[in-house]
């Protein structure tokens, strides 16, 4: 079976055929670097590294391109509060999230454009939209997209222009001709900073947030490419704007859009409730990785399909350590190399069918949980080597088992090392008390050990 997605645009599951055979290029809206990422950006970007790994194993050509918008209203009031310049706090806040990301397993993109590098671009499209008779300047002197002029606008989210009412979700700004029309352009307040205004042909400003990922996308991966994803909550007004945009600018009439397939991954809850820092369930990923490791926050995520609601809890969590753990003890002594994975063997069909149907994580790792039954079993390397392998194609799975099963120990190796030892020479010596004092004092510090024919091992429990 072919690789095959769900489509928000058309609604239905997709054979993929990208534009150009053999090669894909995906566009991923990143964060707005004013603070620390929270777990919500770490559901939406754990999605599409795995869809990304998945394409490249599956053999195609990838250009992966993921922004950081870093000129936005939330910014310039954070470096003001802050006495710091934009670049200072945009700088400070992507290097924090390439640290919290690379701690999840999350690979960088091919091209990690900032908007505020691609300004010159955004004028030149919002000039190109004025051209066209879908951009006007409003009194406020704010640029602004005539929605009404754009045939098939709600076509993403599924509203129509009488839907979508004044007041609903899309703000009401003086200087417009229409309450639903959006901002290109932010004109320049006297009060702002100077690094926060760019000259432009139609005023001093910024460009609105729309207009940043059209211009990225379209310098990077030309004006049509084959997917553009990001979380659901991106579905209306961004990527509906997004579309306004570029196919205003570059397709109309043409019959095709600029993006060919849009995924979309669903909302992350917290106890059954979205996440928002007003109901004060909000965690920054540094806060879950005080508790949790990261490749056990990425195999929790990676349990519940990319389209479901997720639901993030503590519970979910240990369930996940420990989904994780037996997993790792199947690989415990037989740590083989990696190898190229044969996807005839039935194992890794099974695997392969799951992800080609619209990337159904929950049914591959439960083909890893069958295959770690038959390494238990029969203590098979060729099994071994192959459940590591499968579990690499979601970034699971490739430190040393001892390396994870011993991880996050608060205590000194080569003090255990000496505990076992002595327990070693106080069994030699039939004292069994003493023996089995020593394992009942490492247990309650959390170290189990592990007595095999080979010697005694420890984890950490």
């Amino acid at each position: 079976m072919s690789l095959r997605l769900h489509n928000t645009l058309t609604r239905t599951v997709e054979a993929f055929e990208p534009v150009v055979p053999g090669e894909v290029r995906m566009y991923v809206c990143g964060i707005t670097v004013y603070d620390l990422c929270h777990v919500g950006h770490a559901r939406m970007n754990i999605v599409f590294d795995m869809v990304q790994r998945w394409l490249r194993i599956s053999g195609y050509r990838v250009t992966y391109v993921r922004n950081i918008t870093d000129i936005d209203d939330k910014i310039i009031r954070r470096a003001l509060d802050r006495g710091i310049t934009i670049r200072a706090l945009t700088d400070e806040m992507t290097a924090a999230m390439h640290q919290d990301f690379a701690a999840l397993g999350i690979e960088k993109p091919d091209h990690e454009p900032r908007a505020t590098d691609h300004v010159g671009g955004m004028i030149g499209l919002i000039e190109t939209l004025q051209r066209k008779g879908l951009a006007y300047r409003g009194d406020s002197g704010d640029m602004n997209y005539a929605v009404r002029k754009f045939p098939g606008y709600g076509r993403l989210s599924g509203k129509s222009i009488d839907q979508l009412r004044a007041g609903e979700r899309v703000a009401v700004l003086e200087g417009k001709d229409d309450p639903l029309d959006f901002v290109l352009w932010k004109a320049a307040k006297p009060e702002e900073p100077a690094d926060a205004k760019y000259d432009a042909p139609f005023g001093a400003g910024r460009p609105g947030w729309h207009i940043e990922c059209s211009a990225m996308s379209h310098a990077l991966l030309g004006e049509r490419f084959d997917i553009h994803g990001g979380g659901m909550d991106l579905q209306f007004p961004h990527h509906e704007n997004e579309i306004a945009q570029s196919d205003g600018a570059f397709h109309l009439g043409t019959g095709h859009s600029f993006v060919k397939y849009w995924l979309h991954n669903g909302f992350l809850n917290v106890d059954d409730e979205k996440m928002s820092k007003s109901l004060g369930n909000f965690f920054t990923i540094r806060d879950v990785l005080k508790r949790y490791d990261g490749e056990t926050i990425r195999f929790f995520m990676l349990r519940v399909h990319y389209r479901s609601p997720f639901n993030f809890s503590d519970a979910g969590l240990d369930d996940a350590r420990n989904g994780l753990r037996r997993l790792y003890t199947a690989l415990e002594g037989a740590d083989a190399a990696g190898v190229a994975v044969d996807w005839s063997e039935p194992y890794a069909a099974r695997f392969k069918a799951a992800m080609d149907d619209d990337f159904n994580t929950p049914i591959a790792v439960s083909v890893l949980f069958d295959l770690a039954g038959e390494v238990n079993r029969t203590r098979s390397a060729p099994a071994a080597a192959l459940l590591r392998a499968l579990g690499g194609t979601l970034g699971l799975l490739q430190q040393s088992a001892a390396q994870y099963l011993q991880g996050g120990a608060a205590v000194d190796e080569a003090r255990i090392a000496a505990q076992i030892a002595a327990r070693a020479a106080a069994k030699a010596a039939r004292d069994f008390i003493e023996s089995d004092r020593i394992r009942d004092a490492l247990a309650a510090e959390g170290i189990v050990l592990k007595d095999t024919p080979a010697g005694t091992t420890w984890v950490k429990a």
